[in-house]
């Protein structure tokens, strides 16, 4: 499945100053496209006031619907938003997007049978070869959130100047999917497990129970095999260059475990535990209500040391 995704460069359109909502900064917004073999996947290059020569982080959402902004239709935080208006304000650029198949960037949408989990990678592989056409930026740092950290560790391999993990899983899709069916009735969980083991192998299952069907549906389960192929501890061996793991105590969906499990793989990685951090990146010292309503809110602003964290890795390599 490997392909050349980059065709085309920059589409600078859109151009509108604005003050940052959180932050002392004027910042400069524009749309960028890159252009693929099946589609256009659209993105946000943020600026700051001073536009050359410096540092840019390339921003990678989490999972399903999630756009460039952090929001999908069910909740509206705009995290990666004011991540991304936050790294201006310490004098480094970014580019964050919607994934294939989201926001504008429809077009590029693949059927959910021809989906698999190298698409993703291999666009933000694109985004990676685009900045680095861009004389303004002197290094370039990949910085994934939840799902998007397990993209970005690999794309980042061999391409990138720095990787920032924020709030990433330390274990593989497939144990993760056992672990929260763990829970379940034992009918579900007793029939589930065989699924799995059999598409951890690259073997897909035709005879999936009525009740299984949705997560197990045989169109999403050659993308499910392409997912399980990835151990994120392994993945994050591989890197050479600086790393950054970035992990909240009071994150509902990725536990302190996981960073430690990544910061082990790679021991040269630095970790940064932020204390009452949730998973879209807010401080929360109250209770599960609290931190639910955090995702509804996008008034709330994001972590300053989230920020001041991740600004001081990029500005010292």
């Amino acid at each position: 499945m490997k392909k050349a995704w980059l065709i085309a460069a920059l589409l600078l359109i859109n151009i509108s100053l604005l003050e940052a909502a959180d932050y002392d900064t004027t910042v400069t917004e524009t749309t960028v496209v890159l252009h693929t073999a099946t589609g256009d996947i659209t993105g946000t290059l943020t600026l700051p006031e001073k536009q050359n020569k410096i540092p840019v982080a390339l921003i990678i959402a989490g999972s399903g619907p999630t756009d460039r902004n952090g929001n999908n239709p069910m909740m509206k935080n705009e995290s990666l938003q004011k991540l991304a208006q936050g790294l201006a304000s310490n004098n480094i650029a970014s580019l964050r997007f919607d994934k294939r198949g989201i926001g504008e960037s429809k077009s590029a949408a693949k059927s959910e049978a021809d989906l698999r989990f190298e698409d993703y990678i291999n666009d933000v592989r694109g985004w990676i070869e685009l900045l680095k056409k861009d004389a303004r930026f002197t290094k370039i740092f990949v910085a994934g959130h939840s799902e998007g950290s397990l993209i970005g560790m690999i794309a980042a391999l061999h391409a990138a100047d720095g990787f920032v993990s924020i709030a990433g899983a330390g274990r593989s899709a497939d144990k993760i999917l056992k672990e929260q069916l763990a829970s379940q009735p034992p009918a579900v969980k007793d029939s589930s497990y065989p699924i799995i083991d059999s598409l951890i192998k690259g073997k897909t299952v035709q005879n999936v129970p009525k009740m299984l069907f949705v997560l197990f549906r045989p169109s999403v389960q050659p993308y499910m095999i392409s997912w399980f192929h990835y151990d994120p501890q392994i993945e994050i061996k591989k890197l050479t260059i600086p790393v950054l793991i970035l992990q909240g105590t009071n994150d509902l969906q990725v536990t302190v475990e996981d960073a430690n499990l990544l910061a082990k793989s790679n021991t040269k990685a630095q970790l940064a535990l932020i204390k009452n951090m949730n998973h879209v990146l807010r401080i929360v010292e109250g209770d599960r209500k609290e931190n639910l309503a955090a995702y509804i809110t996008p008034t709330l602003p994001i972590s300053e040391e989230l920020v001041t964290t991740i600004s001081a890795f990029v500005n010292k390599q």
